[in-house]
């Protein structure tokens, strides 16, 4: 009884085995993972730095009568392009009109009074070199001509004043450019405070940024003096203006101005940049972005999926001798073309670090290479 038991479990073993064994082909197998690496070397690469920036005319001119009166005529629109002199408003000229006439009868005036003075004089002049008349005489005559005579500069003066008032009356443009808002009507009452519009020259636009603060640092360690700015700003490369829908406006600017002084609350100086604008494209107020860009020389460059983020602190994992992955702190700067970072400390030239798979790296890791994979 006892050896049928055995034989039993013999059997039952048996069956378990060969079960087993039947079902080892459905059993997950471990594979190795496969990492690409690069080695570390030195480059030049561009770098595009980006600004948010507003258009302005390089004229804009605030549109203010130099005279008082009812406006009588508007001769633009909102948005039109004029010309230089080309005539904007029309202010009643009556009144100037009736000043610059009195103006001129007392030029009259006074040039009737001359006249009369002159001959006084000239008569008295005469009688004196015949001893007829006294010098007293003549030197009251001649005084009175002399009155006489500045009586007609100052009413000379009058009438040119007058001229120059009625003149006002027709306000006409000092530039070339575009209208902007009217916020007048005809029939309103205007004075030298009222505003009438704006007109942007718009033949020439400039962009108005802040100049980060990495970019002033560079200019500190350069050692720029006042002196040098100039040079500066011609060695600077050409700007592209890209509008908020993200068109790129056709031509190129160029740096024309960089303030002196660093704003103590932002660390950044403001610059400005001119753009041609032949077709009238672009407007005063229009924002966007200025893009410009820099060469950076013998920088460290690592794509974007080498760089294991972890909180605040960015690392790379650097192979070792023995094939082992040890993670390395490193600082970074984005190159702007989306795939690339800069490495500014953590990475020396020659280097060898894990690209493709860096996310699934663990430290003391040994990682294989199997295909020669090496970038």
């Amino acid at each position: 009884m006892k050896k049928k038991n055995v034989m039993n479990w013999y059997v039952a073993l048996a069956t378990l085995a060969v079960g087993l064994a039947s079902c080892g082909g459905d059993m997950p197998k471990a594979t190795q993972t496969s990492y690409e690496t690069m080695t570390v070397k030195k480059t030049d690469i561009e770098v595009p730095y980006k600004f948010s920036a507003r258009m302005k005319g390089q004229n804009d001119v605030t549109v203010i009568p130099q005279v008082s009166g009812q406006l009588t005529k508007i001769c633009v629109t909102e948005g039109q392009q004029v010309k230089k002199g080309q005539t904007l408003f029309v202010i009643d000229s009556r009144n100037a009109q009736l000043e610059l006439e009195a103006a001129q009868a007392n030029l009259q005036a006074a040039l009737a009074q001359e006249n009369s003075a002159k001959l006084e004089y000239e008569s008295n002049k005469n009688l004196f070199d015949k001893k007829i008349v006294s010098s007293y005489m003549l030197n009251n005559s001649e005084n009175s001509y002399k009155q006489a005579q500045a009586a007609v500069a100052q009413a000379r003066a009058a009438v040119n004043r007058a001229k120059v008032e009625l003149g006002f009356c027709t306000i006409t443009a000092t530039v070339s450019g575009i209208i902007g808002k009217i916020d007048v009507r005809v029939g309103d009452q205007v004075s030298p405070m009222t505003q009438l519009t704006m007109l942007s020259g718009n033949t020439t636009m400039e962009a108005e940024f802040s100049v980060t603060e990495s970019i002033v640092e560079s200019m500190v360690q350069e050692g720029m003096k006042a002196s040098e700015v100039d040079a500066y700003i011609a060695k600077l490369p050409a700007a592209t203006f890209v509008m908020k829908n993200g068109t790129e406006y056709p031509h190129k600017g160029r740096v024309v101005s960089l303030t002196g002084v660093v704003n103590a609350e932002t660390g950044s100086l403001t610059s400005k940049v001119s753009f041609p604008n032949p077709e009238g494209h672009l407007y005063s107020g229009i924002q966007g972005t200025i893009v410009m860009s820099f060469a950076e020389k013998d920088v460290i460059v690592v794509p974007q999926f080498a760089v294991v983020r972890l909180q605040d602190k960015s690392q790379v994992y650097k192979v070792q001798a023995d094939s082992t992955a040890t993670a390395v702190e490193v600082t970074t700067a984005d190159t702007g073309n989306g795939k690339d970072f800069i490495v500014t400390s953590g990475l020396n030239e020659g280097d060898r670090i894990v690209t493709v798979g860096a996310n699934n790296v663990t430290e003391g890791q040994k990682v294989l290479f199997p295909n020669g994979n090496e970038k």
